[in-house]
This record gives C-alpha cells, structure tokens and sequence, in this order.
C-alpha cells in the first residue's frame, strides 16, 4: 500500500506542477496582452493627434498671413485673415464632433458655471442674461463649461 500511496502523491505532485505551469504561462499571456493594449492605445492617441494637427496646421498658415497683414497696417486685411482663421477653426472643431454649449434660457450646473448673480428687470430669476465665456462638449462629455451670469 505504501507504494500506491507514492504513486498516487506523485501523480498530485505532477497535476499540480502541471497546474502551476499553466497558470504561470496564463499569467504571462496576460502581461503581454496588457502591454500590447498599452502600446495601442498609445499609438492610437497618437494617430488621433497626428490627425488633428494635420487640420491645424492650415489654421497657422492662415494665423500667419493675418500677422503679415497686421504688419502691412492693413486693417481691412487684418479682419478678414481673423474673420477667415475663426471659420477655420470653428469647423474643424465642428468636424470633430466639438458643439457650443447653449446658453439661452434657465442656468443648468451640469453645462454651466455661474460667475456673478445680478438683479435683472428683464429677466426670471435662475436665467442666464450674459457669457462671459463660451463653453463646450464633446460628445455628451463637457470640455468646458459656458461661464455665464445668471439673474437673481
């Protein structure tokens, strides 16, 4: 009986080495994949913003001729390479999926940030009446919250 007790201690032993090896092996797979979805995901933030810069660098372009214009005095020049770099910008931006955060009607905290509350003949209490700044979304996600003063 001793002897079958053996074998059978080794057999466990064995299952158990075997258990061992295969866990430290999916172990490993694991590592890997998590490094490999590291590096994508790197690379894909990368492209993204490969390609975002691609849309800007026209935007610079038209920035510069509207500096080169302002150095010539050339104020009718000035305002139409302004007027001409805000549609660019304002469209890539569109294209990217960016929107302006309305601002008309009730004050609402999850799209807007109350600088100031002033008494207003015009206006019901908890009414945006002024933007400071304009905000922004992406998707549903805010970028940046239209900072605005609201009536009391």
């Amino acid at each position: 009986m001793t002897d079958e007790r053996v074998e059978q201690q080794e057999e466990q032993e064995g299952a158990a080495a075997e258990i061992d090896d295969r866990l430290l092996r999916l172990a490993a797979d694991f590592d890997n994949y998590k490094k490999r979805a590291a590096r994508e995901r790197q690379e894909y933030v990368a492209f993204a913003n490969e390609r975002l810069l691609k849309e800007l660098l026209p935007i610079l372009d038209d920035l510069e001729r509207a500096l080169d214009a302002a150095e010539e005095h050339q104020e009718a020049q000035l305002e139409e390479g302004v007027r001409l770099v805000h549609r660019s910008l304002a469209g890539l931006l569109e294209r990217q999926g960016v929107k302006e955060i309305a601002t008309e009607g009730a004050f609402d905290p999850h799209v807007h940030e109350a600088l100031l509350a002033q008494p207003s003949e015009d206006a019901e209490s908890g009414a945006v009446i002024d933007v400071v700044q304009k905000g922004y979304t992406l998707g549903d996600r805010v970028v940046r919250p239209a900072r605005v003063i609201v009536a009391e």
